[in-house]
């Protein structure tokens, strides 16, 4: 990121006014404060319609994430990406890099390619991804590889189609390594599932299995003191100021499950555990939910990155980051509702 972009930035200015308190501060000034003193951050952290945003840390010292397609040009910034990418050090202040997809792929007539999972497997970047228009009687789901994580990456075409795999909705890709097995996790409202891969990722070799009920899209699996915890998304996603997406979890001493909530019902049978949901009254954010990837920062620290609406201009889902506790053995967020106060951010 250049000296210009960090200051230009006007969430910078009020990070400036805290680190240095004026803001006439060099660029140079800028970048020490920011090494001696703590970071500090205020939702949102990317400004701009970035859905289902999914997480990777790699080996150039940058997190990458990637979202659902987007078209920035509605906003005054950028243009129409496919799969857009972001970078940053820090989880906080993010610069685009570009399209992980050159061209869209071509496997399927029509669709939008849509909640992309980014992983670090085999020595290479992996990004499984959707394949779906609203209503789709066969969506699928697809893979494309490549040796960095901006990409460009390479398409590999399907993996499979709905009708193929035999679960209806099949989108929502997550690949979750479990005792040096790949698994695909996936699903939307029609159960989620998950299915063995091959050892390179590229290709289902077993019979799937059921997770979670039909409440659930947006899969995560989080391992942690022994446990399996499954994060999900649940309500209605992409609907303006009527979105009613929450996150809710469980956990399992087994990858397979079953998973149970707190009280101990299974998420096959539409359990959960309140985890997020949208902040109350007429300011905040709306439709939390489709959390990435959880981050453990050098303190011990859970973070998580999910999208959500602005009250306030309830039509992009804006990137959000914020913290998990860890209480009894399960993952609490303040208030169960997003951030809105200028707060301590990660320490990476």
């Amino acid at each position: 990121m250049s000296l210009y972009k960090i200051c230009a930035s006007p969430k910078t200015w009020l990070v400036m006014g805290l680190w240095c308190g004026a803001l006439f501060c060099t660029p140079q000034l800028v970048i020490a404060q920011q090494s001696a003193a703590k970071l500090t951050y205020q939702n949102p952290v990317f400004n701009h319609d970035f859905p289902d945003p999914n997480l990777v840390q790699a080996k150039d010292g940058y997190y990458y994430a990637y979202s659902t397609q987007a078209n920035w040009q509605k906003e005054g910034f950028g243009g129409r990406y496919i799969t857009p990418v972001l970078r940053s050090k820090n989880l906080v202040q993010w610069e685009v890099v570009g399209d992980a997809l050159l061209q869209k792929p071509s496997w399927k007539g029509e669709g939008g390619i849509w909640a992309p999972d980014a992983a670090y497997h085999k020595g290479k970047y992996f990004l499984y991804y959707s394949f779906s228009t609203w209503g789709d009687p066969n969506p699928g789901i697809g893979l494309a590889t490549s040796k960095t994580p901006q990409g460009p990456f390479t398409d590999h075409g399907k993996l499979f189609l709905s009708k193929e795999i035999g679960v209806a909705n099949s989108i929502d890709a997550f690949l979750y390594v479990d005792k040096k097995k790949p698994f695909l996790v996936w699903g939307s409202f029609h159960g989620i599932y998950a299915v063995p891969l091959s050892k390179d990722g590229m290709q289902v070799t077993g019979e799937k299995f059921k997770l979670a009920g039909n409440a659930y899209e947006g899969s995560l699996i989080y391992k942690r003191d022994g446990y399996y915890y499954y994060f999900g998304s649940v309500g209605t996603c992409c609907a303006g100021a009527k979105s009613t997406y929450q996150v809710k979890v469980g956990r399992s001493k087994n990858f397979k499950g079953p998973y149970l909530d707190r009280e101990g019902k299974s998420l096959l049978d539409n359990g959960g555990t309140l985890l997020l949901q949208k902040n109350e009254g007429d300011t905040g954010f709306l439709g939390p939910g489709h959390n990435g990837d959880i981050i453990t920062d050098k303190s011990g620290v859970t973070w998580m990155l999910y999208h959500g609406f602005d009250k306030r201009d309830p039509v992009r889902r804006v990137m959000l980051l914020d913290r998990i506790d860890w209480v009894d053995g399960w993952p609490q967020m303040q208030g169960a509702q997003p951030s809105t106060a200028v707060q301590a951010g990660p320490d990476l």
